[in-house]
Parts: structure tokens; sequence; C-alpha cells
């Protein structure tokens, strides 16, 4: 039965590729301090900027530089704005972050940028919540957003929003909703049935399964039928290809739920691994990703740079300077307040255009892709400003 390209359960801990795996467990943190108007600043002279990252060795290693070779090359882009970058190594923990963002504070910085993980963000929030300074962390987990802590990743809510209001304006809106039961997928679930209860798309249906191989064998025939019965047009996964996707997308197909009857709907990047793109249960599948365009040119100009390609999350640190920069550049000695972070035109980055929300989330726009002939084609482009389709 199983010819999947891997398995993805020798990588179940990795959840929803990087998603998933910024989460770690900060749904327990602790509630960020209200607050955080902002610091006053003198935009005629360089502006101290902190950037909080693991350090460390192997992985939180390559990311760490990764994100400074991102953050310097904004720099090097702003035009008419000095960015006094200042860089602490957090450890990768809370005790860490909070450590780390203190010191910054005490010398002089005024704005944070990061850190990466979720509990280690919540943790510098908290240090310098009364201290006039705004975190802009690397997180994707809306749990920790909010008072003086914005994050920058892409969240399951802007990734559901978009791929529900695309799926009901193409007729596709009558959507069956498929999760393992692990924190992360029940948090993408959540999302996607938020976007729906938003939207002119349908609830058809949803359904879960054991995150185990026995789980989704023993699931697929009841999900299969759950799915049919229901009339749904539209299978909305929060699994990714490292999770169940794989299993999903070879034995619904199997068991009669597929195209063309059913439009297969990825929550995380289907795309990921390469592989991934030749599997035929995917074929057809859509799913949403950065604007293509600014994201090549990017990595293009990254690797131009240092000499080798950016880490995925590398261009979270690039959006964070080119936000500061482009406030700064401004004149105003308020421009790194609440106010003026979360102003609705919102910035151009290198994955596209994003916001800053009062509650501390953001708004990314993003394409939509589809699968077709083993490669990403994009069906529909990603909005260049907010206000216009897709938002």
């Amino acid at each position: 039965m199983f010819s999947a390209f891997r398995n993805p359960f020798a990588l179940a801990t990795r959840g929803l590729a990087l998603a998933g795996a910024l989460l770690l467990a900060a749904c327990d943190g602790v509630p960020n301090a209200s607050g955080g108007g902002g610091p006053s600043i003198d935009t005629s002279a360089p502006v101290p900027v902190a950037l909080l990252v693991p350090g460390g060795a192997g992985g939180d290693a390559i990311v760490s530089q990764s994100l400074e070779n991102a953050a310097r090359l904004a720099i090097a882009d702003l035009d008419k704005v000095q960015i006094d970058l200042r860089v602490y190594q957090t450890g990768g923990n809370a005790g860490g972050a909070s450590a780390a963002a203190s010191r910054a504070a005490d010398e002089g910085a005024k704005i944070i940028l990061g850190p990466l993980y979720s509990e280690a963000a919540n943790a510098a929030g908290l240090a310098v919540a009364n201290r006039g300074l705004n975190v802009l962390a690397f997180s994707n987990n809306a749990s920790i957003a909010g008072g003086n802590v914005f994050v920058l990743g892409n969240l399951f809510q802007n990734t559901s929003d978009r791929l529900t209001r695309y799926a009901a304006s193409r007729g596709k809106g009558n959507i069956f909703v498929v999760n393992a039961r692990t924190t992360a997928e029940e948090i993408g679930r959540d999302a996607i049935l938020n976007s729906i209860n938003s939207s002119r798309a349908n609830l058809a249906g949803s359904a879960s399964f054991d995150f185990s191989q026995q789980g989704i064998v023993a699931a697929v025939p009841q999900i299969s039928q759950q799915v049919q019965a229901s009339g749904a047009n539209s299978v909305f996964f929060t699994s990714d290809n490292d999770g169940a996707m794989s299993f999903l997308a070879q034995m619904l197909p199997e068991n009669g739920v597929g195209a063309p009857n059913h439009q297969f709907i990825g929550l995380a990047r289907l795309d990921i691994p390469p592989e991934a793109l030749s599997q035929p249960g995917l074929q057809g599948a859509w799913m949403a990703l950065p604007d293509p365009g600014l994201s090549a040119n990017f990595r293009s100009r990254y690797a131009s740079a240092y000499g080798g390609a950016p880490h995925p999350l590398a261009g979270l640190s690039y959006d964070g300077i080119a936000a500061v920069g482009a406030l700064v550049g401004k004149g105003k000695s308020d421009a790194l307040t609440r106010a003026a972070l979360t102003q609705g035109s919102g910035f151009v980055g290198v994955n596209g255009i994003f916001r800053l929300l009062p509650d501390g989330t953001n708004q990314r726009g993003l394409a939509v892709g589809q699968i077709q002939n083993s490669q990403v084609t994009v069906i529909d482009a990603a909005p260049r400003s907010f206000g216009g389709f897709g938002f």
C-alpha cells in the first residue's frame, strides 16, 4: 500500500515544517505585559537596533548567522537611514533571552528584533515591557503576540484566510478539514475554521486521526466515507510532507477522495521537500506561498553577498530591518512606537507586503500556488497592497 517517497514519521517531531517548529510549547508561556508605546529616537543619528539570535552550535548557529547576514543586507539597502545593529545571543532559551533583552535595553537599543523561539520571545518582551521597547519576534506563534511583542513569522491564520477565500471565489468553498491530533495541527485546524466562518466558504465537515502510521491507516477509510458523504468539493489539510501528508495524498485517492471531485488544499508548503512535487496524489493541490519574484531576488542577492543560500527564516530579519528603516526614514521621533509600527499601509519585505496589527499579529500578502506536472505554478499572484483581493 505504501509507496510514499519517505517515511514521514521518522521526522514526526518536526510538525508543520518551519511553522510548527517555532511553536515550541509557548502556548503555556507567560502572558505578555500590556503597554509598550515605544521610545523617542533621534533620526539624524544611527538608531541602535538589537538583534537577538540563539547563537550556540549546530542548527542554531546556522540560523543565527543567516539572520544576522540578512539584517546587514537590509541595512545596506536602506537609503539615508543609519542603523547601529547590535547582536546578542540568547542561547535559545527564555532565561538567556530575558538577560539579552535587558542588556540591550541597558546599552541603548531602541527596538529589538528576535528572538527566534516563542518562549524566548515571550521572555524578551516581558523583560523590556516597562522600558519602552517593542519586540519584533521571529516567531509565528500568535499566542505570544500582544503588549510590546509583535510576531513577524507567517501565521497559520494568514495562510488559511488566503486559501479559504480563494477556494470560495473559485467555487471550491465547500470545505472538509482533516488534521492530526497534535498541538500544532489543532492550532492549524482552528485557523481554518476561523477562516471558513469569516468568509463565503462553508464547513462541510471535519475529521482527525492519531499521529502515527497506524493511526492514518485506521482512519483513512472512515475519513474517505465522511468526505464523500459530506458533499465537500475541497479537502483542507493541516499536515505537511514530513508528517502525514505524503500518506494522506496516496491513501485518500485510493479510497475515492481526490481529483477531479475534490480539491486538495494544504496549510503547509506541500512543495517541501522538493521530491514531494512528484507525488501523484499532490498533483493539482493548492498552497499559499510568498511572492515568488521577491523571494527569488532575495535569495540571489543573499548568495551574491555571502556565498550561500539563506536559511528559510532569514527573510524575517530582513523584513524587521526594512520596517524599522522605512519608519525611521520619515524623520519622526516617534518612528518606533506601536502606532507607527502598526501603520495600515504596512511594509514591503523580501517575501512580499506585510503589516503589523495592534494585537501583535501580522498580515502578509501571499500568492496561491498549484502543483502541476511536478512543479509549482502560481495561479493567483500575491497582492502588492493591502485592501485588494486576498484581504
